[in-house]
């Protein structure tokens, strides 16, 4: 991967990057995103968020070899500390985990002034991500799932506006864990994922029965049961 030539998932995520626009890419490790959005035309100004010294070292070197230094800033700090206010109106964060992704919107609410577009990818939890922007007013645009190397990933994109819009009231639980836009589609990456959640969680069932029952148990058994039957309503499967 280099800045002529992203990843199909980070291509992806570039693709929603409404042109001209100033982003953030949150934990940028090589800033190849950032890199690639200008040296394309695609953003106007980029900041390169990196809380790791390795990552945020070698994201300065590759934006200095790119000769792109007056057009995108490397900064190091934890989540959303790397912006201000009104600084940037798009923001990309990927190649986390859902529940990560959310916590650092969830810190950083103050410096979403001004920001119009979110492009999230996360690896795992999507659900996480998608509760998030319903209960602060981020309304869902468009998603993608993709499968590269073997590994599913979910591209959510999300701005401010009416956050029901997208879910229907008899079905807000199954939407919220399985994608409103996604759900329509139904491709194959949706349907390998999600018989590949059913397998996993059909075995931490399976581990819980040997283990001792307690408050937590039952509750999380029974997180697992309502899950396993809201994909099971969507996927055909055999029950199991």
């Amino acid at each position: 991967m280099n800045i002529e030539k992203l990843s199909n998932r980070l291509e992806k995520v570039v693709s929603y990057i409404p042109t001209g626009s100033r982003i953030a890419d949150i934990g940028s490790d090589h800033a190849y995103l950032p890199c690639y959005a200008i040296s394309k035309g695609v953003a106007s100004y980029a900041i390169a968020g990196e809380v790791v010294k390795g990552p945020y070292l070698s994201a300065e070197k590759q934006v200095e070899e790119s000769d792109l230094t007056h057009a995108i800033d490397v900064r190091m700090g934890d989540g959303l500390q790397v912006i201000a206010p009104g600084e940037v109106d798009c923001i990309t964060i990927a190649g986390m985990g859902g529940a990560l992704i959310a916590s650092i919107l969830e810190k950083g609410k103050v410096k979403l002034d001004g920001v119009t577009r979110l492009i999230l990818q996360p690896n795992i939890g999507a659900r996480a991500i998608r509760v998030w922007l319903f209960e602060n007013g981020w309304e869902l645009q468009s998603e993608e799932i993709i499968e590269e190397e073997s590994k599913i990933y979910e591209i959510l994109v999300a701005e401010k506006g009416n956050s029901e819009r997208p879910y229907s009231k008899d079905h807000k639980d199954k939407q919220i864990l399985m994608g409103p836009f996604l759900l329509l589609e139904k491709n194959e990456a949706f349907i390998k994922k999600w018989k590949q959640e059913l397998e996993q969680w059909n075995k931490i069932l399976r581990n819980m029965e040997k283990a001792e029952e307690s408050k937590e148990l039952i509750e999380r058994r029974k997180d697992i049961l309502t899950k396993i039957r809201l994909v099971k309503e969507e996927l055909d499967v055999e029950n199991n």
